[in-house]
């Protein structure tokens, strides 16, 4: 029978297991707080709007001392007041108190409320000098950022990673501070959103757009690649260079192949084919180049310095051989194929390259970007009638008997002939 007057005692092993049960519950809720979305549910980009058009925005006045270089348009709305240009220049056009600024100005206004609105990855410290921050929505416990000497936002190798940064009061930069993007961070994807005003220290090097409800101070010498966009207040600049940040576009990947042969008159040893890998972005391929003879694979040969690979080859069987290169492609280049170089060679082993007067010689070969023959849709053929460029399908004039005159220029000659 239980005793209700006297309190009940838990026992000893069950109160251990509760108590590393809630001991294991705070870690992990402790973790998850403290670890930056995934990339499945990455943050995404604020978006600006017609504000994306200026690098300085103001919502009272915009001052500046010195020879200030503001790259994009600068505005006022709905104050109407820019001093100090000149001696400051802009590369772009002043709205003073006019529709696009007040447009710009309402931008501002959605996108500021978006930033604010986001939920954070993780609260991180105030003071963000010497840490390395990964893609995210981030605030700090005491509502304020401190940046003392270089902070590093590290994309991961993604272009279009986004960084915000949730400032309930101040953002602060200490003179001589930097912002370091690395990992193909952009600063057109960092966000910092400030609930009161804005101070950049002297010969700050500073990324991102500040979102400032206030005003937003720049000191002398100072660069800012990003926007420096203040809802209420004043931006006030001395001597700086702010430069509104544009993405960059994705890289251009496209390659294109040739091939050719050495094959020269009076050959009777082997032939080397040569592939040429161009890159459109003007960087030099690397990597295999795989060679095919109506589409089987007769070797891989690397590419050089200059962009060529070359194969030699035992000279093939008589015919007409349909010659394709193959560049499989990189991380950062994609995979192209050559059109199909025709080779014809002769009962006596010599060959010659047939001239083709029908363009279905230039036609590529679909589907043979697999470097492993076994994948190959194309399946070994005898090359087909449209593609042998044979004696028929050139001009009459050049043409005689039933095998007709090839050009000497590329006619194999028989051996030992003079």
């Amino acid at each position: 029978m239980t005793d209700a007057g006297r309190p009940r005692v838990v026992p000893r092993n069950i109160a251990h297991r509760l108590l590393m049960g809630l001991f294991t519950t705070l870690v992990a809720l402790a973790s998850v707080a403290a670890t930056p979305r995934t990339a499945d549910a990455r943050a995404v980009a604020v978006v600006l709007g017609t504000a994306a058009d200026f690098g300085v925005l103001a919502g009272s006045t915009v001052t500046n001392t010195g020879a200030t270089i503001v790259t994009g348009d600068l505005g006022v709305s709905p104050g109407a007041t820019v001093t100090g240009f000149p001696p400051g220049t802009v590369i772009g056009v002043i709205h003073a108190g006019d529709a696009a600024a007040a447009q710009a100005q309402a931008d501002l206004t959605l996108a500021y409320n978006d930033a604010v609105s986001r939920t954070p990855d993780a609260t991180i410290a105030t003071e963000l000098g010497g840490t390395t921050v990964l893609p995210g929505v981030y605030n700090s416990a005491a509502g304020t950022f401190q940046l003392t000497g270089n902070v590093t936002l590290d994309a991961q190798g993604d272009p279009d990673a986004v960084f915000i940064f949730q400032a309930a009061t101040t953002l602060i930069s200490a003179a001589g501070a930097s912002v370091t993007l690395i990992g193909g961070a952009q600063a057109c994807n960092v966000f910092w959103q400030v609930g009161s005003s804005a101070t950049l220290g002297a010969n700050t090097d500073f990324s991102g757009n500040i979102l400032a409800l206030t005003s937003i101070t720049v000191g002398a010498g100072t660069t800012v690649d990003g926007r420096t966009l203040a809802r209420n207040g004043a931006v006030t600049l001395d001597s700086d260079t702010i430069t509104a940040a544009e993405c960059a576009g994705p890289p251009d990947r496209t390659t294109t192949t040739t091939v050719n042969s050495t094959c020269a008159l009076n050959q009777d040893g082997p032939i080397t084919f040569v592939a040429t890998v161009r890159a459109t972005n003007g960087s030099v391929p690397t990597g295999p180049v795989e060679f095919f003879s109506d589409g089987v694979s007769i070797g891989t040969a690397q590419l050089d310095s200059t962009g060529h690979a070359e194969l030699t080859v035992a000279n093939l069987t008589e015919g007409s051989h349909e010659i394709v290169a193959v560049f499989p492609g990189t991380v950062d280049l994609d995979g192209s194929t050559s059109p199909i170089f025709v080779q014809r060679v002769d009962a006596q082993g010599f060959c010659y390259v047939e001239d083709c007067w029908s363009q279905t010689c230039a036609t590529p070969v679909a589907n043979l970007l697999s470097t492993r023959p076994s994948q190959l849709s194309t399946r070994p053929r005898r090359p087909s009638a449209q593609r042998l460029c044979d004696p028929r399908a050139a001009p009459a004039s050049l043409r005689t008997g039933s095998r007709g005159a090839w050009p000497t220029s590329v006619k194999a000659r028989p051996r030992n002939s003079p």
